[in-house]
């Protein structure tokens, strides 16, 4: 049982490994967000021709001030959002990436063919007490439930032939080996989910104090030119404190909608394997008396 148990660790381990690493894609998303605030929205191709902008990669790098600058697109518009507007899109490009992410893995998890089927196979087998055949049965699916329940006959079939323990002893082992092998598919299920929650509730933070930036920058127009306010100066703060806002809800929006799509994913595959963990147990107790 031992040896069943600890190959199952490894196999787990091997498939955690494999995701996505944040310490490492994370960096990368981000310089991927400034690249694509800089390159994209800043080309010049966005804003009304102007000599100052020939022959340049990005307004940025040309020699303009950022209120002598008309965008003439949507993707100019977003790229008078200011300097938290890069950090904005790299939020957005995390969610999808990690998203896509998550699409797969929980697609893998959930195994070959129907899995509502394969539970009512197994079930139906344990009923029968044909352990072998539902041990095939999990070998097929290849999933997250099946893997748990593999290990959990494979301890059925060890029990059944122990002259040592009673039957209590027997029960709790059992269980104890369902719990085990569920704790450990369940970190590759719910790995990279924070970042999504907790995306979720930053967006908006953050969107919220580029919001405030801009604000500032209006409210500093309106006041700076004594009597007479800077039109451009005021038009350029309120439109970069509305930009921040609607990427950060935007954002904030789609995160919670996936995390919460997610985890009612993983909610259906754990309650998949208690079901068959409560017919492994029954049938356990039936037929070893």
């Amino acid at each position: 049982m031992e040896m069943n148990v600890s190959n199952t660790e490894e196999q787990v381990v091997a498939r955690k490994s494999g995701g996505l690493n944040p310490a490492i894609i994370l960096p990368i998303l981000l310089l991927i967000g400034f690249l694509i605030y800089y390159f994209v929205l800043g080309n010049p191709g966005n804003f009304k021709e102007d000599a100052r902008l020939a022959g340049q990669a990005s307004v940025a790098m040309a020699d303009i001030p950022t209120k002598e600058l008309h965008p003439e697109s949507f993707m100019g518009i977003i790229y008078m959002g200011g300097i938290i507007v890069p950090i904005l899109i790299t939020f957005m490009i995390t969610v999808i990436v990690f998203s896509i992410e998550r699409m797969i893995v929980l697609g893998r998890a959930k195994g070959n063919g129907n899995l509502d089927n394969f539970v009512l196979k197994v079930r139906s087998l344990l009923n029968q007490n044909r352990i072998d055949e539902a041990i095939e049965e999990c070998d097929r699916q290849r999933g997250t439930v099946g893997n748990v329940v593999r290990e959990g006959l494979t301890t059925y079939k060890i029990l059944a032939n122990d002259t040592t323990m009673d039957k209590e002893q027997k029960m709790a082992a059992l269980n104890k080996s369902i719990e085990e092998a569920t704790t450990l598919e369940m970190p590759m299920l719910e790995k990279n989910m924070m970042i999504l929650s907790t995306l979720g509730t930053v967006a908006t933070l953050v969107a919220l104090l580029g919001t405030v930036i801009g604000m500032i920058k209006a409210f500093f127009a309106l006041g700076s030119g004594g009597g007479t306010p800077d039109s451009a100066a005021l038009s350029i703060g309120i439109s970069e404190a509305l930009v921040n806002t609607a990427l950060g809800i935007g954002t904030s929006a789609i995160a919670i909608i996936l995390y919460n799509f997610f985890t009612s994913k993983i909610d259906g595959l754990t309650y998949k394997i208690d079901e068959i963990a409560m017919s492994i147990q029954q049938s356990f107790a039936e037929f070893n008396k």
